[in-house]
């Protein structure tokens, strides 16, 4: 057996399969196993002067290539397993060294089950794993997943007598982080500080990301000062590296905490350590998501100017940032740029583009540049399919949606449970609603489950088409299917029997959300209360505002508006005004329906009048204002 490589490898293989080689002298004849009998006949072939230059020729050539090809990294799966079976095969196996290198660069391009694969089949030719092997399979099994199993080999190394070092401690940790053990990971880590094995900056940047990946962006700047002052109980000081600065930064940056990402940016410079194209970008898109556009653009300047080359996530941060600021031309004008400083935008960047056009309402701009992604190799997914369908179904092109869903199947780009969503959205809007449900059927071809939010699209379509009897038989379906409805379920349920009516069955529904483990929000409760006014029954609308605030359930602006046109509607000003005062109190800034409100109030009749004088003086933006 030979290897297979490409044909501009410099691997052993393309050496062996090689005319100057005869071909009795194959790579599986240059060892010969200890347990297996040798004949004579032979021995003598082996020991021939042109077999033994041969074979340490070919010695050498192997060397060569689990030296340079395996170290490199460049190594294709399929040659791996070529190479592997040769060095299995062989009379006279390999070292566990020259096994480690190859399982070390599967490792490397995260083949990680073949490293698995490989270990085992060592096992059964009885070649015993070394402390590197265990090593390697440590940080398999924790890239899998499967941690325990790292744990299971950890236990190996220690019953052969082996001192698991950094790197063994430092996988495990990683794993115990994929699978969310943070406290054991940290635990793992106190542990190794106690036994003696010092952690390095990158058993540290391990931990930082899995804490930064858990939400605990806080634990992570925590142990990013144990790191530099060397005051925690992990040890001695250690200087953090690029990584785990950016590591922080960009979690900081996703959690809005835009300003201690600044700081630690800041720190990082100040301690000699060049930012890169990735730190720059966390504080970029962080500023861009909290509409800080200037500062955005100066730190992009700032990148471009200290000689760091943004790259296309870079440009796709900024441009996303002026397309959801309404300003596509502008980003136009950054894919120009992008494109002259020879970065290849990609699908990410023209669905940027597309949902940028589709905000400001220009579909047809929005189709021509769908159309000419392909022309220019830009693959169009899913994403970019969703994005035009749902601008057609907000514009009334129900049509022209349907018939681009039926282009992306033929595409053969499955649809989503967005395109259905949005699909399903305008056909109700349309008042189609035998062709919802057929749609509806659609989504058990592609074997798309629908989600809670499905749900909820079908029942609010169905009650606001006067269709509730079919939604309230598809709700006690879902119910009979052990389906959990969610709040916002039963909100639209709520609102349709509400409008329809029937609000003692509204009042019933109400009632079992407790019962479902749900507490009602603030636009249950104003639902509700519109219902009771809608229904006359003012003292039970009031009875429940006056509950929501005892639950902890502080009322809106619609809140107060329903009710006090429920009040204005029954003749009832003095409640109108204490709700106004009331609002007033807590500065809420009154709207269009609230001056609307008020104005039905004083043109009642004169005696209405005398409320006027009560009416009181409401804050905006800085000033005061009286209705």
């Amino acid at each position: 057996m030979t290897f297979r490589t490409s044909p501009c490898s410099s691997s052993t293989a393309s050496v062996i399969a090689s005319s100057k080689i005869p071909p009795r002298c194959k790579l599986s004849s240059l060892f010969q196993h200890p347990h297996r009998p040798i004949s004579p006949a032979t021995a003598s072939i082996s020991l021939s002067k042109d077999s033994v230059s041969n074979t340490m020729d070919a010695v050498g050539r192997l060397r060569n290539f689990l030296k340079s090809n395996c170290k490199s990294g460049h190594i294709k799966r399929g040659e791996a397993f070529s190479v592997f079976n040769q060095m299995i095969s062989m009379q006279l196996t390999p070292p566990i060294s020259s096994f480690n290198m190859l399982l070390g660069a599967v490792a490397k391009i995260k083949c990680y089950s073949d490293v698995i694969s490989f270990h085992k089949r060592m096992s059964l030719i009885g070649l015993a794993a070394d402390f590197i092997t265990l090593n390697i399979l440590i940080n398999c099994y924790c890239n899998l997943r499967k941690v325990d199993f790292g744990l299971a080999v950890l236990g190996e190394m220690l019953r052969r007598g082996y001192n698991p070092n950094a790197v063994t401690f430092t996988s495990l940790i990683g794993g115990l982080c994929l699978g969310n053990r943070i406290i054991e990971a940290t635990g793992l880590l106190r542990k190794m500080v106690w036994i003696g094995c010092q952690p390095n900056v990158v058993t540290y940047g391990t931990l930082l990301n899995g804490l930064c990946m858990t939400g605990n962006t806080m634990v992570a700047v925590k142990l990013h000062d144990e790191m530099l002052n060397g005051n925690g109980s992990f040890g001695a000081a250690i200087k953090p590296n690029l990584v785990c600065y950016s590591t922080i930064i960009d979690s900081l940056c996703k959690c809005g905490l835009i300003d201690k990402g600044k700081v630690l940016f800041s720190e990082m410079k100040e301690r000699g350590i060049s930012p890169d194209v990735v730190a720059y970008s966390s504080i970029i898109h962080g500023m861009c998501h909290t509409g800080r556009w200037e500062e955005a653009k100066g730190l992009f300047n700032e990148m471009v100017d200290g000689g760091v080359r943004p790259n296309v996530v870079t440009f796709n941060v900024l441009m996303d940032a002026l397309c959801k600021a309404e300003q596509t031309d502008k980003a136009y004008e950054l894919l120009e740029l992008m494109v002259q400083r020879g970065e290849r935008p990609d699908t990410f960047t023209y669905n940027t583009l597309l949902a940028g056009l589709c905000l400001e309402g220009r579909i047809d701009d929005a189709r021509d540049l769908f159309v000419s992604m392909e022309s220019k190799g830009i693959e169009t997914d899913a994403v970019s399919y969703n994005v035009l369908i749902r601008c057609y179904c907000e514009s009334g092109r129900i049509a022209e949606a349907k018939k681009l869903c039926s282009e992306m199947i033929c595409n053969k780009i499955t649809p989503t449970v967005i395109t259905y969503n949005t699909l399903l959205t305008g056909l109700f809007l349309e008042g189609k609603v035998t062709d919802a449900w057929k749609l509806f059927g659609e989504m058990k071809v592609h074997d798309l489950t629908p989600k809670s939010c499905t749900y909820n699209i079908l029942l609010d379509g169905l009650c606001k088409n006067d269709r509730l009897s079919e939604a309230m038989e598809l709700f006690h379906s879902l119910e009979n299917h052990d389906f959990q409805p969610t709040l916002p379920i039963f909100n639209c349920l709520i609102d349709g029997l509400c409008k329809s009516g029937r609000i003692e069955i509204a009042r019933e529904l109400f009632n079992r959300l407790s019962h479902e483990g749900l507490e009602p929000n603030v636009i249950t409760y104003t639902i509700m209360i519109h219902g009771l006014c809608k229904d006359g029954q003012l003292e039970k609308a009031s009875g429940l505002f006056l509950e929501m605030e005892e639950k902890g359930c502080a009322p809106n602006l619609v809140t107060f508006n329903v009710l006090m046109r429920g009040f204005c509607q029954n003749n009832e000003m003095q409640k109108v005004v204490e709700l106004l005062q009331e609002m007033a109190e807590r500065k809420f800034s009154p709207d269009e329906s609230t001056i609307g409100i008020v104005i039905d109030l004083l043109s009642k009749d004169e005696k209405c009048h005398k409320y006027l004088k009560l009416l009181p003086t409401f804050p905006s933006q800085g000033q005061t204002k009286r209705i």
